[in-house]
């Protein structure tokens, strides 16, 4: 059987390494909240994936609907990214490569009818094509700003964006929670120097009513070694259960005399507004993203049905007088297939004018102050939301962490002290 003595100095180290066990568990807790961002081994058992990163879809939806359901509608969305601005820039970018899109079209439907076409002809069509552009990407915007609601599945565009770069959910929450997440480890530190004081004073009664002497060494030999873990496990699970409560409690400001108390998080709603909402404006309500979710999302056909009727009216309106003919000489079907492909390859051209960074980076900053202006607005039962979640959803997870890292810290504490 193994004696540990003990010395009277080592009481006062005491308070030290558990201010040290408090900031450790707390700060290897934190880490592992956000990584490995893929899973290694086989979690939840024999592997581990950081619980923001595992839980990406989740944590979308609740994004989604606790927070974004809050800040505006789609059409005020849509409304602050400017439609008119978009369809100028669709316009600018579509308007150089008529010629080729048409002559694309043509040669791959009836490149022998085209090859035929004189070089006038083709210079008009060419021409009424031009002239046509804006008025049919205008009618085609207003139309997507009328059914925009039914155009997009807001839930499905952030799922996808969190799912296809799982740092973007690590970034949205490290970013706004920084300082929060910073307190946390910080607090580690001096609330586990705080239970130390208490943990030196209980082992310091414990070893006088329960020691014995070393004859040969006169040292103290201690009693209960067991204790020094158990405390380690309440030290890791108190500041970590600690931390997150003053980090969200209480909701609403409560005034004490001179002082008023509220969460940590909360006092900062206009500051993490700010960081929160120029994330989510650059990173997912962009324009790139919300083109990509009318045309490409689970409701893309509705989008499809708006473009292609303004494609084909445009296309009826170029043939013009020459429509029977083109009918003709084509067939109906052919000539309906024609219009058809002239709008999906509309849409090619015209997605491809949203990757343009600049232009997204402009209509960001507008959709961030829209977002802003309404983020401000939220009540605290709100607000919390937005951070919440990251705890909320595993918050047993973080603190049955930090009491198990707390334990094995006081095991390797008896065993290579004393």
């Amino acid at each position: 059987m193994l004696d540990f003595v003990i010395d009277n100095y080592q009481y006062l180290i005491i308070p030290f390494v558990a201010a040290v066990v408090g900031w450790l568990t707390n700060w290897i807790a934190i880490q592992m909240t956000f990584y490995p961002i893929e899973p290694i081994g086989r979690p939840p058992f024999f592997g581990w994936q950081g619980i923001i990163p595992s839980k990406a879809e989740k944590m979308g939806r609740i994004t989604t609907r606790s927070i974004l359901s809050k800040l505006g509608s789609l059409s005020e969305t849509y409304a602050a990214l400017g439609p008119k601005d978009i369809a100028q820039h669709i316009v600018k970018h579509f308007d150089p490569l008529i010629e080729g899109y048409v002559d694309d079209l043509m040669l791959a439907h009836e490149p022998t009818v085209w090859e035929l076409t004189p070089l006038q002809m083709r210079t008009v069509i060419y021409s009424m094509v031009h002239k046509k552009l804006p008025q049919t990407v205008e009618a085609i915007s207003a139309d997507l700003r009328e059914a925009i609601e039914d155009l997009i599945d807001l839930e499905w565009l952030v799922v996808r964006e969190i799912e296809k770069d799982k740092t973007l959910i690590n970034r949205i929450f490290q970013e706004v929670g920084q300082k929060e997440f910073d307190f946390i480890i910080n607090s580690g530190l001096y609330i586990g120097f705080f239970f130390g004081i208490f943990q030196a004073g209980f082992w310091y009664f414990v070893q006088q009513q329960f020691g014995s002497i070393d004859p040969a060494t006169g040292a103290q030999i201690i009693a209960a070694p067991w204790l020094l873990p158990v405390f380690g496990i309440f030290v890791g699970y108190a500041t970590n259960a600690l931390a997150i409560r003053i980090i969200f409690s209480p909701v609403q400001p409560v005034k004490i005399g001179r002082f008023t108390l509220q969460g940590l998080f909360l006092k900062r709603q206009t500051e993490v507004a700010h960081v929160w909402c120029d994330l989510v404006a650059r990173e997912v309500l962009n324009v790139r993203n919300i083109a990509n979710a009318m045309l490409y999302g689970p409701k893309s056909h509705r989008t499809m049905s708006i473009v292609r009727h303004h494609v084909r009216e445009t296309a009826d309106e170029v043939v013009g007088p020459l429509k029977r003919v083109a009918q003709a000489a084509i067939g109906l079907q052919d000539y309906s297939k024609l219009k058809d492909d002239s709008a999906q390859r509309s849409v090619e051209i015209g997605v491809a004018a949203f990757d343009d960074l600049q232009f997204n980076l402009n209509r960001a900053v507008i959709v961030k102050k829209m977002l802003v202006e309404k983020m401000l607005l939220l009540s605290p039962q709100e607000f919390q939301q937005l951070l919440r979640p990251a705890f909320q959803e595993d918050e047993f997870k973080l603190i049955l962490l930090g009491a198990v890292l707390g334990g094995l810290a006081g095991l390797i504490q008896i065993l290579t002290l004393y």
